[in-house]
């Protein structure tokens, strides 16, 4: 596994064993103001005395479990009457029908052949109808 990346410079090929007893700077980011603020304020010198703190600890656990965490019966009720509330507003909370004027559809529109009619087929229609009306007019 390369963690070249989390540790400083002088600390990079180092194995595990070695970078758990290295200083707290050892870390890419915590510099050695930040190392001797730590020390001073939870007693830790090493990266194995940091992770073994009790907060440390309690706050990895917290953020794992809150990940998975389901939602409570109160939220799940808010978001359903949330949806509900939305499906009510419908058509008013499309904004189609907002900038159009729309509010309800009383028929729906025809179908589209979609087999035939698809981008620019009317054009193309035209353009045939139009093609075959010219040749016969140049005929006569």
């Amino acid at each position: 596994m390369n963690i070249d990346t989390i540790v400083d410079k002088e600390y990079i090929g180092k194995t595990f064993r070695e970078l758990a007893e290295a200083p707290i700077s050892a870390l890419r980011g915590v510099s050695a103001k930040d190392a001797k603020t730590l020390a001073a304020a939870f007693q830790v010198s090493s990266v194995r005395e940091l992770a073994q703190l009790d907060f440390v600890k309690w706050a990895s656990a917290i953020t794992t479990l809150a990940d998975h965490e389901q939602p409570t019966e109160a939220e799940l009720a808010k978001e359903t009457l949330l949806d509900d509330g939305l499906e009510m507003t419908f058509p008013a909370s499309d904004p189609v029908s907002v900038d159009a004027g729309i509010t309800r559809i009383e028929v729906a529109p025809d179908m589209v052949n979609a087999q035939g009619d698809h981008q620019h087929a009317g054009k193309v229609e035209e353009c045939t109808e139009n093609g075959t009306r010219d040749a016969e007019a140049a005929a006569h």
